[in-house]
């Protein structure tokens, strides 16, 4: 894809300055449209069980397409699918870790961090150890959205 990972745009400030926040809805409305399909259009549903930042790739007009789907698992609906827990450390499902079960709340969780990363241009959790330093100055919005 012609602007790489979502990782790598994040990571750039030359092409982070492309991403203002109607392009950055439009990423994470095309990475949950992608979800959807995956989830309820296919028969069996696929589930990705890695969605991060750096399995998502733009285009040159800066959409988003999931892409590495070699930890993906067809979900069996007649089954407990239980696995070995894959992922992007981050993005993982706690349940999923605890209990091992694949379903499409593997998915969900993971988009719900990748939607909050998009947004705030960091990781949640580099997000939360700064909310930390910030609530000692006075945090705001601004202070935690990415400019």
């Amino acid at each position: 894809m012609e602007k790489g990972s979502l990782f790598s745009t994040l990571s750039d400030n030359e092409f982070t300055v492309m991403l203002d926040w109607k392009t950055r809805v439009k990423i994470i409305k095309h990475v949950a449209h992608a979800l959807s399909y995956m989830h309820h259009d296919c028969s069996p549903p696929i589930i990705h069980r890695d969605i991060s930042r750096n399995n998502i790739l733009l285009n040159k007009e800066m959409e988003g397409f999931v892409a590495d789907f070699g930890a993906a698992r067809l979900l069996d609906l007649d089954s407990s699918d239980q696995t070995i827990v894959v992922g992007t450390l981050g993005y993982i499902a706690r349940e999923l870790a605890y209990n091992i079960i694949v379903n499409e709340k593997c998915d969900v969780y993971s988009f719900g961090v990748l939607a909050l990363e998009t947004v705030g241009g960091k990781h949640p959790g580099d997000l939360l150890t700064s909310l930390n330093y910030l609530n000692r100055e006075g945090a705001t919005l601004e202070s935690i959205l990415d400019k």
